[in-house]
């Protein structure tokens, strides 16, 4: 993975501050290609919660990121775990690795 400890730490931290405590977050796409310079960060989050309490808390994480990572291009992928999974969704379960 092309993110350090502390970067890893810092999204593990500000996404549970963000969702709580029950979200899994993943990090997948081209962070994890250590063959590849570069690239923004894929965050995928898996939660429960109201569409408005999930976009809320995606926004909020964005922000938490942007001032402790400094600016950057973040793609934050969020998944109600009621819902059917979406493409993106399989995929970042199946290639991302769970922070």
């Amino acid at each position: 993975m092309r993110l350090t400890e502390q970067q890893q730490r810092i999204i593990r931290e500000e996404a549970q501050a963000a969702f709580g405590q029950g979200a899994e977050v993943r990090i997948f796409g081209s962070r994890l290609d250590h063959g590849v310079r570069g690239g923004d960060i894929d965050i995928h989050v898996e939660t429960q919660g109201s569409v408005e309490e999930r976009l809320n808390a995606e926004l909020e994480l964005y922000a938490r990121l942007q001032r402790r990572l400094g600016e950057r291009a973040i793609d934050i992928v969020v998944h109600d775990t009621h819902d059917v999974r979406r493409d993106i969704d399989q995929h970042a379960l199946a290639t991302g690795v769970r922070l």
